[in-house]
């Protein structure tokens, strides 16, 4: 009995002073991420109202990609990315101190100069930076540094998009899809929490799109839904393929960084101002916003956001493609349910929630980012269409690094690369 009682003390210390050790770091994470993250929403929101009133600045973005790469191959970050701090967290590999003010300034030129790209691949860097470097000053072993890496990457995304949930559940489940990390859950929830506190302490204010109307459950509406659904897939599985394909090229045709992200520039001004619009330009949340308010939307818009991201990413400008990927959905969304019927905003909340999904294989996190973002009006029709688009995206991925433990067609252990 003596035994017993004194084996269940020894779990119960082990477990309060783990309790205790993961709020402290869970804590420290958030507070650094939140603090720097809310710093890199505000430049980004700055420049991005710069390049709104002097349009001109477009024509600079072949010159801000020559100071971009400048500053990587100064920080001697060249072609550490996204997918390297994903292997950071299974690896003994180490996030580079320096990649965070590198992908900071670099993220803020791009969208200075007008490069299509979002901030999601900045605050995953951010974050895992901002771990490893913590880590090292607390000399912790490498597996709470792989736990904190997860910490780093949602608490980032929690201060910028302002869903602690969503961005949670998301830089847990990332990573190796079908494998998640029990002992990770309550230090990320902790940092996602905390940094998106401090994030309204800084007056970061949270994306929300607000869906018009409150959809009953009926055919009527359900084969709408699968509709843009199946559309959404399809163009997640071409998108990923055509970031890919996109960086191939460009690195084979152009072997220099310098003279490789110049052309890319040239091109994407050139297409702007082929196309007629600064739409295209940055990350889009300004058109999601407009297709949530009931603005008209071009039928091709998603198709040109594919391709003038696919051009500034693989070019080697910084940012990030999940905002770019919201655009394509919201646009996609709201053309095909201007075509079969279906509420604007309803439509363009499905068609984010299906292209989110479908390019990071991401189920639970898309439903649970998805109630953070429209509210509980369409939480099924989303859920819906993010497990429809998980299962006919097939393998595909924006990250290269990501893995694939389970087979999306039967119960049966791949552990697929999508690199």
């Amino acid at each position: 009995m003596k035994e017993t009682v004194k084996l269940y003390s020894k779990k119960a210390v082990s477990y309060l002073l783990a309790f205790l050790r993961w709020s402290v770091l869970g804590l420290t994470v958030g507070v650094v991420s939140g603090t720097v993250g809310s710093g890199f929403s505000k430049a980004i929101l700055f420049v991005s109202g710069v390049r709104s009133e002097h349009g001109w600045l477009v024509l600079l973005l072949p010159l801000g990609g020559l100071v971009s790469v400048g500053i990587y191959k100064l920080c001697r970050v060249t072609g550490i990315g996204t997918n390297q701090v994903f292997k950071s967290v299974e690896s003994e590999s180490k996030v580079p101190y320096l990649l965070a003010p590198a992908v900071f300034i670099g993220t803020c030129l791009s969208h200075l100069f007008g490069g299509s790209a979002g901030r999601e691949g900045a605050a995953l860097q951010l974050g895992g930076s901002v771990a490893s470097l913590l880590g090292g000053i607390l000399k912790l072993d490498e597996k709470t540094r792989h736990i904190l890496t997860m910490c780093g990457m949602g608490a980032f995304f929690s201060a910028l998009f302002g869903t602690p949930l969503g961005a949670c559940v998301f830089a847990l489940e990332v990573v190796s899809v079908g494998h998640f990390c029990s002992a990770a859950f309550f230090p990320a929830i902790v940092s996602s929490v905390t940094a998106y506190g401090v994030s309204l302490f800084f007056n970061v204010h949270p994306e929300r799109f607000a869906v018009a109307v409150d959809p009953e459950l009926g055919f009527g509406v359900l084969w709408r839904v699968m509709v843009i659904s199946v559309a959404g897939a399809i163009v997640s599985f071409a998108f990923c393929h055509l970031m890919h394909l996109s960086e191939k090229l460009f690195k084979k045709w152009f072997k220099n960084d310098y003279l490789r992200i110049a052309v890319g520039g040239l091109v994407i001004v050139a297409l702007t101002y082929i196309v007629g619009s600064r739409d295209y330009n940055g990350g889009g949340i300004d058109v999601i916003n407009r297709v949530f308010s009931g603005g008209e939307v071009r039928y091709e818009a998603f198709a040109l956001k594919m391709l003038f991201t696919a051009i500034t990413i693989g070019v080697g400008f910084k940012g990030g493609e999940i905002v770019p990927t919201l655009f394509i959905g919201a646009t996609l969304g709201a053309a095909v349910g201007s075509l079969i019927g279906l509420d604007p905003s309803l439509a363009a909340a499905v068609g984010m929630a299906s292209l989110f999904c479908g390019v990071t294989n991401c189920p639970l996190a898309t439903i649970v980012l998805c109630i953070e973002l429209f509210g509980g009006k369409a939480m099924i029709m989303c859920a819906l269409a993010c497990i429809t688009s998980f299962l006919l995206s097939g393998n595909a991925s924006l990250y290269t690094a990501q893995k694939l433990i389970y087979s999306k067609l039967n119960d049966e252990e791949i552990n697929f690369s999508a690199g």
